[in-house]
């Protein structure tokens, strides 16, 4: 298999090193991302992109299809009786039992936009820009776990260690800009299964790994200089050390030594990009109401608006992480909640994106770590009803923009949603199509690490040429 030329892991400075070195005036451990290495080059694309950047808005929890996506008026009929065995077969499960009675969609659908698509009344917002939006029915995983599913969906891999789509994004196209990292995360809702191994380079030099980004008052704890450090006194004691640095790094020729002046650098530079980003004063009213934003607020839709910023300013990748989606009880008031906090956000982001002619070629993807059962979770002892356990055999995400083909419906599952009836797209298969949109062959995309290439979609996956404009 032929592949670009990768970067090997010792060129770059270690975090050790960097923590123990490096900390004037910023946060040490958000700037573990920023690590610039001037010996270290982006692979380049393999073909032309479709895409130049992504926005990724997982939806930590898993949200259910059958209340959102995936209308199955059978379960509704069956509502309280239980499955056959012969259609759950072997399926394991992490909470119910396979004898669980059939939980029919709690809410009405109706089709939208000329392209005729259904959606739950709970995503109005969406239902506005449907024909611009591609919705796989069919994706599946073989994880049935949060962590394991959320590190499994980002990386390709269900154990932390490997890198996520934004790492291999940074690492095989390089940052647009100087100012701000190529690829940045974000969280909004509780707290995430699957933790920092969703924004994390793995085994892959830590300039490639997202550096997170607060919703709210200061983007990065302690980037601000200390009290009584101006910013010539500053400039004056970076250079300073820059010279000190290219002296030392003259005589030693040590990489660590180039990488080192290069995050002094970006530190500098982020002190001013940063505050300038996270401020809403320049977004015009229209704007606000849109993504139904308070500027004073953390939010998802606020979250969403800093994306567009972003992407504006040269940020390869975005991921704003939504927990929240685990409804083990009350699927419909889960839904609800959810719905609600991320509906505007997501639809007012494509309808942005398109007014200023940038979705053209920005992707975006919209969805969780697996499904959830047509069957109902019910569980005294837990303090459980009406809920749905985990489904990884069949499940609903959305994508926009970058490439794709809008007003299209992908795949179908069967009529009690519970096995894929028609084109099933596995999350490897997935990541394949969006290294491809973005001009990436996942079986070129390499690094080595270990003695062997690693890849994003490990052995597997084939791109979706159908989704594809």
């Amino acid at each position: 298999m032929n592949s670009l030329p990768v970067t090997d892991a010792s060129v770059d400075l270690t975090r050790r090193h960097f923590f123990g070195e490096c900390g004037y005036g910023v946060g040490k451990l958000a700037l573990a991302g920023l690590l610039t290495n001037s010996f270290a080059r982006p692979t380049g694309t393999h073909f032309a992109p479709k895409a130049k950047r992504v926005i990724h808005l997982f939806q930590a929890g898993a949200p259910s299809q059958f209340e959102l996506f995936d209308n199955k008026p059978k379960l509704k009929a069956l509502e309280g009786k239980p499955l056959p065995p012969s259609v759950i077969g072997d399926q394991r499960y992490a909470f119910i039992q396979r004898d669980a009675a059939v939980l029919g969609p709690r809410f009405p659908f109706a089709k939208h936009g000329q392209c005729g698509t259904e959606l739950s009344d709970k995503l109005p917002h969406l239902a506005k820009v449907v024909d611009d939006v591609a919705i796989i029915k069919s994706m599946y995983t073989e994880q049935f776990n949060h962590a394991p599913g959320q590190i499994f969906f980002n990386t390709g891999f269900p154990q932390p260690g490997r890198p996520c789509l934004g790492s291999w994004l940074s690492y095989g196209l390089g940052a647009v800009t100087d100012n701000l990292p190529a690829f940045i995360a974000m969280s909004t809702g509780g707290g995430i299964s699957g933790g920092s191994a969703l924004w994390s380079a793995g085994f892959m030099p830590g300039k490639h790994a997202g550096v997170r980004l607060r919703n709210s008052g200061d983007a990065i704890l302690n980037v601000s200089s200390p009290n009584g450090v101006d910013a010539k006194l500053q400039r004056d004691s970076l250079d300073l050390i820059g010279a000190l640095n290219r002296r030392r790094l003259a005589i030693e020729n040590d990489p660590e030594i180039a990488t080192r002046i290069d995050a002094y650098e970006m530190a500098f530079r982020l002190q001013t990009s940063a505050p300038e980003l996270m401020d809403l004063k320049s977004e015009r009213p229209e704007t606000l109401k849109l993504y139904g934003v308070d500027p004073k607020k953390p939010s998802f839709a606020r979250a969403c608006l800093l994306a567009r910023r972003m992407i504006e300013r040269g940020v390869r990748c975005v991921n704003i992480i939504h927990s929240g989606w685990d409804a083990h009880s009350n699927v419909a008031g889960n839904v609800t909640k959810n719905a609600r906090a991320t509906d505007q956000g997501s639809a007012a982001l494509i309808t942005d994106l398109k007014q200023r002619g940038l979705l053209e070629d920005t992707l975006v993807i919209w969805g969780g770590e697996f499904g959830r059962t047509p069957m109902v979770e019910s569980n005294p002892t837990l303090n459980r009803k009406l809920g749905r356990d985990h489904h990884p055999q069949a499940f609903s995400l959305w994508m926009a923009g970058g490439g794709v083909k809008g007003g299209m419906t992908l795949g179908a599952t069967d009529e009690l949603g519970f096995h894929i009836a028609e084109r099933p797209v596995h999350i490897h298969d997935l990541q394949a199509t969006l290294l491809h949109l973005l001009g990436l062959d996942h079986e070129r995309l390499t690094f080595r690490h270990g003695g062997r290439d690693y890849r994003l979609t490990d052995v597997h996956g084939k791109g979706g040429k159908d989704l594809i404009a």
